[in-house]
C-alpha cells in the first residue's frame, strides 16, 4: 500500500514541478532579453545621447552603451565619438563578439574617439560607446558613416 501511495504521489508532483520549472525558465529568458538590448542604428546620421549609471557597467568604474548596426562585407566604416563630459572610448564588435577595432583618443589630441575600418564579414555589429575608467557619464555625440569610394 505504501509503494502504491508513493508512486501515485510522485506522479501527482511531476506535473506541477515541471510547469514550475518551465515557468521559471521562461521568466529568466524574458528578463535576460530586457537586460541586454543594443539600440538599433538604422540610419547613418549623427545622434546625440547620454551615457548614465543605468547603462552597462564596465568593471572599471565607467559605463557603456551599445548600438547595433547591420553591415555588409566590403563596407568602409568611420565611427566618430565625442563628449565634453567624459573621456570616450569607441569599440567595434564583430557579430561573433570579438573586438574588430578600438580607439581611445582621436588623432587630434583630444579625448574624443575615431576609428576607420573595412568590414570583412556581413552581419550585425555592435558599436560600443564607453567612458574611460571612472571618467563618468554625460552627453555624447556618435556618428557612424558608411564611406563611399571616390569616383
Amino acid at each position: 500500500m505504501k509503494k502504491i501511495f508513493t508512486a501515485g504521489f510522485r506522479q501527482i508532483l511531476i506535473i506541477p514541478i515541471t510547469l514550475l520549472t518551465i515557468g521559471i525558465g521562461i521568466k529568466t529568458a524574458l528578463a535576460q532579453n530586457k537586460l541586454y538590448s543594443p539600440i538599433p542604428l538604422t540610419n547613418f546620421t549623427e545622434i546625440s545621447d547620454t551615457l548614465s549609471n543605468k547603462d552597462i557597467p564596465t568593471g572599471q568604474g565607467g559605463f557603456a552603451r551599445d548600438y547595433a548596426v547591420k553591415l555588409n562585407k566590403g563596407d568602409n566604416l568611420a565611427v566618430e565619438l565625442s563628449s565634453e563630459n567624459f573621456d570616450s572610448i569607441i569599440t567595434l564588435l564583430a557579430p561573433n563578439g570579438s573586438t574588430v577595432l578600438e580607439n581611445d583618443d582621436a588623432p587630434d589630441g583630444t579625448s574624443n574617439s575615431l576609428l576607420f575600418t573595412r568590414i570583412t564579414e556581413a552581419g550585425t555589429y555592435i558599436v560600443r560607446v564607453r567612458s574611460f575608467g571612472e571618467t563618468g557619464v554625460g552627453n555624447f555625440k556618435l556618428k557612424v558613416t558608411k564611406l563611399q569610394p571616390v569616383k
